[in-house]
């Protein structure tokens, strides 16, 4: 059975990565400078992938709380490989930072050139740029843990994302995002499959308010922010 799951995953990554290079060279060269439609196509589109992966009973995503949101910093847990597929596929008009390798691959740009920031900007441009898709009414999605991790495990996260969130003074919104075993794990094969079907669990926390931060030094935010997505996503533990 692991092995037919394997299976399963290497068919449906070949899909993924077929829909990505049409749309890269037939659709998106024609609408990139259209962000809201470019959004829409990469959400609904990862939407669909996330559903087939459901259909066939790789994953099964559990919500316990997800409201609309619009129009703030996302941070998030980061257990597997998929988590960016699965939170763009259920939150509109999101984006995040990719390695800048990928906006420059010929495969891919159009789609990543979009919407997407990359991660290795100089600090004033990364505030520059992500201030700007705020302003336009996108989410920016950040990992502050910038790894993979378990449940179990407490990573240290970095101050990236109450930097963005200063910078632009939109507020952060929470969100666990666990599986149940691994599945696209770190230093994991893409194709390693579990042999029973794995479960995402997404919970939204409170949302964190970035004016109750604006009484001291921007150094000192930064720590008092840091330490409340900390609080928020690990109880504190870090």
């Amino acid at each position: 059975m692991k092995y037919f799951r394997s299976f399963l995953v290497i068919i449906c990554f070949g899909i993924f990565g077929i829909g990505a290079v049409l749309m890269n060279f037939c659709l998106f060269p024609f609408i990139k400078n259209n962000k809201k439609l470019c959004s829409d196509v990469i959400r609904y589109s990862w939407k669909f992938f996330i559903g087939i992966l459901v259909f066939i009973r790789l994953i099964k995503i559990d919500i316990k709380k997800l409201s609309e949101i619009k129009n703030k910093v996302i941070v998030s847990t980061h257990p597997s490989f998929i988590d960016i597929v699965i939170l763009i596929s259920l939150i509109p008009q999101s984006t995040c930072f990719v390695k800048k390798e990928l906006a420059h691959n010929p495969i891919l740009k159009n789609i990543i050139n979009s919407i997407f920031l990359t991660n290795e900007l100089e600090i004033e441009e990364l505030k520059s740029q992500s201030k700007k898709m705020l302003d336009m009414g996108f989410n920016v999605i950040i990992f502050p843990s910038g790894i993979r991790h378990r449940k179990n495990e407490f990573p240290k996260i970095k101050k990236g994302a109450a930097l963005v969130a200063l910078n632009a003074m939109k507020n952060i919104v929470p969100i666990k995002l666990f599986s149940d075993r691994d599945f696209l794990f770190i230093n994991q094969p893409f194709y390693a499959a579990s042999d029973k079907i794995v479960t995402f669990e997404l919970e939204m926390g409170e949302e964190i308010n970035i004016e109750d931060y604006k009484n001291e030094s921007e150094i000192i935010e930064k720590k008092a922010i840091t330490e409340s997505i900390l609080e928020a996503l690990y109880g504190g533990r870090d």
